[in-house]
C-alpha cells in the first residue's frame, strides 16, 4: 500500500505510506487522489487529514522514480495539489518528522496545517540543481512571508517547525499526537466556510523591488556557477509580481529549463552516486553486521587524531595508542586544542565538547586496546613499520576485531598477509584533515570478508563519510588517478607554465585548489618519498625533475614556509617565488626545451582527461565498482567542482569522442606515450556511448 484510506468518526484519513519517507511516487499519488475522491464522494464525511505512516510526513519526490517516465505520470503532484487545494470539505495537513520537497508543496496545498514540534520543514531542491516545481515558490512567500521564504527556498536548509510558529504556515504548533490535534481541529473548522486556501493570500511587502534587487545582487555573488539559486529569486518574484495562476506557470518553466541544465544534472549525479556507492552487488545489503561500541587508533599523530575525533564526534569511544608518553601528550593537547576552537567559533556547546573530548583516551600498552572492536593504524606510510604493528595487533586484538590500515598507496594484502586473520583486515583510506574531509576509500582486500566489508560501509555512514570501495592496487582509486595529474602537471612546467598559471587555470574552472598549492598544503616531501621508491619499482615511468629539484632545495610546502610558491609567517597565502620560476626556466634549458606559451584549455584538458584515462583502467580491472564511485572520490576527496559532477560525468559532458580527439593531439606533444587511450575508453568512444 503507497498510502491508506481510514474513517475516523465524520473525517477520513489519508495516511501516506510510502517507505522510509513517504516519496511521493506514482502509486503513493494516485492513492492520494483515490483517497480524496472517496472522501469527497462519501456524504457522512465532513472533513479530511492527510498525514504520513512511520517517520516521515512526507520526504518529496520518490527518488526510486526519478529520472523515469513514472515521475511525470498522471497524476503529476500538481495534479494531487489541484486536487486537495479545490476539495469542497476542509483538508487538514498532520505533519510530523519530515516535511520537506513536495510533501511541503502538498501541505500548502491543503486549507489548514497542524504541525508537531520538532518536524523538519525545507524546500531543499536547489541542492539537485532545481527548484520547488509543485507551487512552492508560489505559495511559501504568502504564508511565511518574503524574506523567509526566500531564504528557505534559496537555502535548501530546514527549519525546525517550531521556529515557524509565529508565521501563517501552521494553524497550531503541538507537543504530543499530531493526528489526535489534527482530528480535534478538524472537528473544530469541519462547518466553516469559506475554506481557506493559501493560493488567496495576498503577499504583503512594502518596496519589494529593492528587496529583490538586493536578493539577487546577493545570490549572484554566492551561486557560483549553479544557474539554480539565481531561479529561485526569480521564481519567487513571479509570486509578488503576477496572478497565481501565471506564477504558476512560470515556476514551471524556470523547473523545466533546469532540469536540463548540466550543473543539475551534475548535482543530480552526485546525489545518486552517494547512494550508490554503498551498493556492492556481491554483498547484499542484509549481509550481517558486526557491532561496534568501542575503537582504537593507533598513533596519536594529525591523521591519529583526525580519524579518532570522527568516532567521538558519532559518540563512540575511542582510545588513542602511543609509543611514547611525549607523543601521547601532543597529540591528545591538539585534538583538544581542534575542540576549543570549534567550541569558540560557536559551532559546539560546552556539554558537548566535554563529552566528545571525554571519549578520547590515550594509552602506550597494547594490551589495554585488546577489546576494541576495530582498530585503525595510522603510523608511517612505510611497509616496514606496518609490518610491525599488523603482527602486534593479530597477537593482542580479540577474536572478531577488525584490523583497519589507513594506508594511502601501500598493498593491502600484504598487509593482511602479516596476521593469521586476513579476513578481518580492511583499508580505511581517511583524508587530510580526517575530522573534515567527507572521503573514507575502504580498500577491500582479496580476503576481507563481506561482513567485515558491510560493517565498515555502515560505519562511514555513522561518522558521516561517503564510504567508496576500491580493490587493491598501488595509490588504489583517488591516488592512483592523481599520479597521472601530478605528471602531467609537471610536464606543462617544462614545457613552458609557472606553477600559478597550473594552478590559476583549474581554480578558474572550479577546483578548490590547483596541484601546486595543494603540494604545498600536502607537503611535497610526501610525493618525493612515494617518487623514490617509483623509481625503483617502475622505472619505465618518466616524470619531471622540477618537483625533486623543488624537494632538495628543502622547500616541502607550507609546513617550511616555502614550497612551489613563498610564504609568509602566520599567513596561508601563496605568493609566486621567483627562485621556483628561475628554477623552472634553467631545467627546461638544461633538458633543451624551448618553452611555449600554453593556453588555459590545454593546462584543463591535459590534467583532467590524465585523471580520466587513468579511471577507465581502474574501471576495466574492477578495482572501482561503477564510474559514478570515482567521480564521489574525487568530489569528496579532491576538491573537484562540484558542478561538473566529477572527472568520469565531465568527459561524459564533453563527449567521450573528443576526449580521445584531444588525447590523440596530445599524444603528439613531448611525453605522448602518457597519451594511449585505455581500452574501455576507447571502446565507449567509438560506441557512442558514456562512462555514466
Amino acid at each position: 500500500m503507497s498510502a491508506e484510506y481510514q474513517v475516523n468518526g465524520n473525517i477520513a484519513i489519508i495516511t501516506l505510506n510510502n517507505p522510509p519517507v513517504n516519496g511521493l511516487g506514482h502509486a503513493t499519488r494516485t492513492a492520494v487522489v483515490n483517497g480524496m475522491k472517496q472522501a469527497l464522494n462519501d456524504d457522512a464525511i465532513k472533513a479530511i487529514v492527510i498525514t504520513g505512516a512511520g517517520k516521515a510526513f512526507s520526504g518529496g519526490a520518490d527518488i526510486k522514480e526519478f529520472n523515469s517516465p513514472k515521475a511525470s505520470a498522471e497524476p503529476s503532484l500538481h495534479t494531487v495539489i489541484n486536487v486537495v487545494e479545490g476539495s469542497t470539505k476542509p483538508v487538514i495537513a498532520a505533519i510530523h518528522t519530515v516535511c520537506m520537497g513536495g510533501g511541503l508543496e502538498l501541505a500548502l496545498g491543503c486549507n489548514y496545517r497542524i504541525a508537531a514540534k520538532g518536524a523538519q520543514i525545507a524546500l531543499p531542491e536547489v541542492k539537485l540543481g532545481i527548484l520547488p516545481g509543485a507551487g512552492g515558490t508560489q505559495r511559501l512567500p504568502r504564508v511565511l512571508g518574503l524574506e523567509m521564504a526566500l531564504n528557505m527556498i534559496v537555502s535548501g536548509t530546514p527549519v525546525a517547525s517550531e521556529k515557524l510558529a509565529k508565521s501563517a504556515i501552521f494553524n497550531e504548533v503541538v507537543d504530543g499526537d499530531v493526528l489526535q490535534a489534527a482530528l480535534a481541529f478538524a472537528a473544530k473548522v469541519a462547518d466553516v466556510q469559506p475554506l481557506p486556501r493559501v493560493r488567496d493570500i495576498k503577499i504583503d511587502y512594502p518596496n519589494y523591488e529593492a528587496y529583490l534587487q538586493f536578493a539577487r545582487n546577493t545570490v549572484r555573488a554566492m551561486a557560483g556557477p549553479f544557474p539554480a539559486p539565481l531561479k529561485c529569486v526569480e521564481a519567487v518574484a513571479a509570486a509578488v509580481t503576477k496572478k497565481f495562476d501565471d506564477g504558476i506557470k512560470f515556476e514551471r518553466e524556470l523547473f523545466v529549463d533546469l532540469v536540463q541544465t548540466t550543473e543539475s544534472k551534475a548535482l543530480r549525479h552526485a546525489f545518486f552516486g552517494e547512494r550508490a556507492a554503498s551498493k556492492l552487488p556481491d554483498v547484499p545489503e542484509d549481509t550481517p553486521v558486526r557491532p561496534i561500541k568501542s575503537v582504537a587508533v593507533i598513533g596519536a599523530g594529525t591523521m591519529g587524531g583526525g580519524i579518532a575525533m570522527n568516532f567521538a564526534n558519532a559518540g563512540i569511544p575511542v582510545q588513542i595508542l602511543e609509543m611514547k608518553q611525549e607523543a601521547l601528550d601532543k597529540g591528545l593537547a591538539t585534538i583538544r586544542k581542534n575542540y576549543e576552537n570549534t567550541l569558540k567559533k560557536g559551532k559546539l556547546t560546552q556539554e558537548k565538547f566535554e563529552q566528545r573530548v571525554g571519549l578520547i583516551t590515550g594509552t602506550l600498552s597494547y594490551d589495554e586496546i585488546a577489546q576494541a572492536d576495530i582498530v585503525i593504524e595510522a603510523v608511517f606510510e612505510d611497509m616496514g613499520v606496518k609490518e610491525q604493528v599488523f603482527k602486534k595487533l593479530d597477537e593482542v586484538m580479540k577474536p572478531g576485531a577488525i584490523l583497519a590500515s589507513n594506508t594511502s598507496t601501500l598493498d593491502v594484502d600484504k598487509i593482511a598477509d602479516f596476521t593469521k586473520r586476513p579476513e578481518d583486515v580492511i583499508g580505511t583510506h581517511f583524508f587530510s584533515p580526517a575530522n573534515v574531509m567527507k572521503l573514507l576509500e575502504i580498500v577491500r582486500g582479496k580476503k576481507t570478508a563481506k561482513d567485515v566489508l558491510a560493517t565498515v560501509l555502515g560505519l562511514s555512514k555513522k561518522i558521516k563519510k561517503t564510504g567508496v570501495v576500491s580493490g587493491v592496487c598501488d595509490g588504489f582509486i583517488g591516488n592512483r588517478m592523481i599520479e597521472q595529474y601530478s605528471r602531467q602537471a609537471g610536464f606543462l612546467l617544462e614545457e613552458g607554465c609557472t606553477p600559478e598559471q597550473v594552478d590559476k587555470a583549474v581554480e578558474k574552472m572550479g577546483f578548490a585548489m590547483g596541484p601546486f598549492r595543494m603540494g604545498d598544503l600536502a607537503g611535497n616531501d610526501i610525493g618525493w618519498y612515494i617518487r623514490k621508491r617509483r623509481y625503483v619499482e617502475k622505472p619505465q615511468i618518466t616524470y619531471s625533475k622540477t618537483a625533486d629539484l623543488l624537494c632538495e632545495l628543502g622547500r616541502f610546502g607550507q609546513k617550511t614556509g616555502a614550497g612551489w610558491y613563498d610564504y609568509k609567517p602566520g599567513d596561508r597565502k601563496a605568493y609566486p617565488s621567483q627562485i621556483v620560476n628561475d628554477m623552472i626556466i634553467k631545467h627546461s634549458a638544461d633538458l633543451g626545451i624551448t618553452r611555449r606559451k600554453i593556453s588555459d584549455q590545454e593546462i584543463v584538458e591535459r590534467l583532467i582527461f590524465s585523471l580520466v584515462n587513468e579511471a577507465a583502467y581502474i574501471l576495466e580491472e574492477g578495482i572501482a565498482t561503477r564510474a559514478s564511485d570515482i567521480d564521489m572520490v574525487y568530489l569528496t576527496g579532491y576538491g573537484f567542482p562540484l558542478h561538473t559532477g566529477g572527472p568520469m560525468f565531465y568527459a561524459d559532458t564533453v563527449g567521450l569522442p573528443n576526449v580521445v580527439m584531444a588525447m590523440e593531439k596530445y599524444a603528439k606533444g613531448r611525453h605522448g606515450d602518457a597519451w594511449k587511450p585505455a581500452p574501455l575508453l576507447a571502446k565507449l568512444a567509438s560506441e557512442g556511448k558514456t562512462f555514466n
